[in-house]
């Protein structure tokens, strides 16, 4: 969303530059490659979501720019495990390959299971503290993305002070596509929504385990409200 601004160069796609072994390896150099063209007026951007979790990104790219700006998009981790769950069960069944229910990967002999990876991957106070340990809190804005699928310009708005970017995101650059059920982007005179892989509706989830899951982030959640000094409207 943030690339309508005039003054943001965002690259085309999920580098994995800094979580990525393999990528790393290749050096400085093969990451500048890969980033778009900018004015100097302009800030560059990257969206790599498993920056957040991985143990190596922090200290890599404080390596690079002690003083970067870092942007970080957080949702209720309950709502993010199902999220994540539904990504995967649709992209399995696109490739033919067998899928099983959500209740079958949350739960193992009647507890849940904590070692589910979209479960480990929503601990976000456990992360954040890696976080902490290479960059001030005043370098990492969070953005509350429960709100920015609700209503995407304050947030956006926000993000834009952040960065001290002069203003120029705006409420026309928004409308609310009625099918999909989200907002959509509108910006030089084109329109744009989300890739069909984002927004598929989320499979029930038994009462029970879901409460199960709410009950285990809960503490967590405490923990990061703490760590960030803000608190968000997660279950």
């Amino acid at each position: 969303m943030l690339d309508i601004h005039p003054e943001v160069a965002a690259a085309a796609t999920e580098v994995h530059f800094f979580d990525w072994d393999e990528n790393y390896a290749k050096g400085l150099e093969w990451y500048r490659e890969l980033m778009p063209y900018s004015y100097p007026h302009q800030i560059t951007i990257e969206k790599t979501p498993g920056y957040f979790t991985s143990p190596l990104a922090p200290a890599r790219i404080r390596a690079m720019n002690s003083s970067i700006r870092l942007l970080l998009i957080l949702r209720d981790p309950a709502e993010r495990v199902i999220s994540d769950y539904t990504q995967v069960y649709f992209n399995r069944l696109e490739n033919h390959k067998p899928v099983q229910a959500i209740e079958d990967m949350l739960v193992r002999n009647g507890a849940l299971n904590t070692r589910y990876k979209a479960i480990q991957r929503s601990l976000y106070d456990v992360h954040m503290r890696n976080w902490l340990l290479h960059f001030p809190l005043e370098q990492i804005h969070i953005v509350d993305g429960d709100t920015l699928i609700r209503d995407p310009l304050p947030e956006l708005q926000k993000v834009e002070r952040f960065l001290d970017l002069p203003p120029r995101i705006v409420a026309s650059n928004f409308y609310f596509n009625q099918t999909k059920g989200f907002y959509c982007i509108r910006s030089d005179g084109r329109e744009r929504c989300l890739h069909e892989s984002k927004g598929r509706p989320h499979p029930p989830v038994n009462n029970t385990v879901l409460q199960q899951l709410r009950s285990y982030f809960r503490q967590h959640n405490r923990n990061f409200y703490r760590l960030v000094g803000r608190s968000f409207n997660w279950h």
